[in-house]
């Protein structure tokens, strides 16, 4: 299967709550793995913290879709570490986050229209 195909493929399957968080973290930078963990914790007030396993299952199985990538470029406010692996997401990855966004703003209207809360 080409990187195409793959990248289609795996931006039409529903995502896990893990690689939806990784794909918003790399949504506005670059980030080097620990970075992605460390922003997922801080910006879910801690409610998601992910271990190594987690998390670089989650950064495989993005790879290998071809929702994220890697690249050599560092943020611009990072002095790029070479022992570092820095990733960004993917046109189709960040189609696949929008379309995941989508679905759950629709749930949580259904889950309002509902009282849920």
């Amino acid at each position: 299967m080409t990187t195409t195909k793959r990248a289609n493929a795996a931006a039409a399957q529903p995502l896990s709550a893990i690689a939806v968080h990784v794909l918003l973290a790399l949504a506005d930078r670059n980030r080097h793995g620990l970075g992605i963990a460390d922003h997922v914790e801080r910006e879910t007030g801690g409610h998601v913290s992910m271990g190594p396993g987690t998390l670089y299952g989650a950064i495989k199985r993005l790879l290998d879709g071809g929702l994220i990538e890697d690249t050599d470029e560092a943020p611009e406010d990072e002095h790029a570490d070479p022992r570092r692996r820095y990733y960004r997401i993917t046109p189709p990855g960040r189609r696949a986050l929008a379309a995941e966004a989508a679905q759950l703003a629709n749930l949580v209207k259904l889950a309002k229209a509902k009282r849920v809360f």
